[in-house]
């Protein structure tokens, strides 16, 4: 199971370009449409819950969603899979300053790839909003959400939206006559915030350490890969020029696989002594705060999930992350992609096959990697 687990998300990073908004998509087709692992219910209140914890939202839903298959040494092998393309990628180009600048095979491979995105991030807010938008308040707090974060996309603003969205949700859901079932106790709840409580005073005690950069961050940042990225930079202040990491930053928006595996490409750079050690440092130390927090809160969440309120906020909660999906589609996925004629059509062809789902995946991965190997 753990092995079946790895290979299927080593074969999602490798082709997950476009971002968190896109990682999403990909998470939805393939394990909710494909192969059922969960029901649409459980993949949103998976979703709704990664929305307000610290750290990469897209590798902590995929997580969530191998641990509800196999438990955590599947969540395990989940991250490895998914982050570990990406990891090479980025690690190989602070090593050998790896070419994907425009005009070589890479640049468009890289350029077809995110027309791709276009279309997946499209398609999964079609599906989305078909599923979490039926009401006329959903609609509503969708459209605003996407709105003002397509003026504002900060972390402020998006954890504002989901608090807000699901307190309004929950005081409209009227309480039912059956009386609510006792949680469980989860004594693994102590263990897991104990640990991320001990590594979070470690990290205070050494805080000119990479793992105190890395791992800090990790703790604080919300919002997704988009965000933790320029958060970085004062981070890690004279360590590389201005150069060095915004060659780095390009990268990372580049590749496939989450965005926070740029702290491969910081950690290797930082460190050229032991480039991989320190690649490996920074990026676990920053994946790790996420991934510790969600451990310990899934068991509680499993069974706060199935209660009306929550059920309620959880639907406020999605309606906002199909809002942040439609404004991610915008910018970044939208405006870092080809915006010429031909580069519009092949977008939508791919949405009409990915809706159509008469077409595998991976021919249409093919498809526009080729068209742009040939076109950019």
């Amino acid at each position: 199971m753990v092995w079946r687990v790895f290979l299927q998300f080593l074969y999602l990073g490798c082709i997950s370009f476009g971002g968190p908004a896109a990682h999403i998509g990909y998470f939805r087709k393939v394990f909710v449409e494909q192969k059922a692992w969960l029901s649409e219910q459980e993949f949103a209140a998976d979703l709704a819950l990664c929305q307000f914890l610290p750290g990469p939202s897209s590798s902590q839903l995929g997580y969530a969603i191998a641990c509800r298959r196999g438990g955590v040494p599947a969540g395990i092998a989940a991250f490895l899979g998914f982050t570990l393309p990406s990891f090479i990628l980025m690690y190989g180009l602070a090593v050998w300053q790896l070419d994907i600048a425009p005009g070589t095979l890479q640049h468009g491979v890289v350029s077809g790839l995110k027309l791709l995105a276009v279309a997946v991030v499209a398609d999964a807010v079609w599906g989305m909003a078909n599923q979490f938008c039926r009401q006329t308040i959903t609609i509503l707090l969708s459209t605003i959400s996407a709105v003002i974060l397509s003026l504002a996309m900060t972390p402020l603003w998006q954890f504002g939206l989901l608090a807000a969205a699901a307190i309004v949700m929950a005081w409209r859901e009227r309480p039912g006559h059956s009386h609510p079932k006792i949680l469980a106790r989860d004594r693994s709840l102590i263990l897991w915030l104990s640990s991320f409580t001990l590594l979070l005073l470690v990290s205070i005690a050494v805080p000119d350490s990479i793992y105190a950069t890395f791992y800090q961050t990790g703790s604080m940042v919300f919002g997704g890969g988009h965000v933790v990225l320029p958060l970085l930079e004062p981070l890690v202040g004279d360590a590389l020029s201005k150069d060095q990491f915004l060659l780095g930053y390009a990268a990372a928006q580049a590749v496939p696989g989450p965005m926070f595996s740029f702290s491969a490409y910081l950690g290797a750079a930082m460190r050229p002594d032991f480039p991989l050690l320190y690649a490996v440092i920074a990026c676990l130390a920053v994946f790790t705060p996420g991934f510790i927090l969600l451990s310990g809160i899934r068991g509680v969440w499993q069974q706060l999930s199935m209660r009306p309120r929550i059920v309620a906020a959880i639907a406020g909660v999605n309606a906002v992350a199909v809002g942040m999906l439609v404004s991610a589609w915008l910018d970044p996925v939208l405006t870092s992609a080809p915006h010429d004629g031909f580069a519009l059509l092949l977008a939508g062809m791919g949405f009409v096959a990915l809706r159509s789902k008469r077409f595998p995946i991976m021919a249409i991965i093919a498809m526009f990697a080729l068209c742009g190997a040939l076109r950019y």
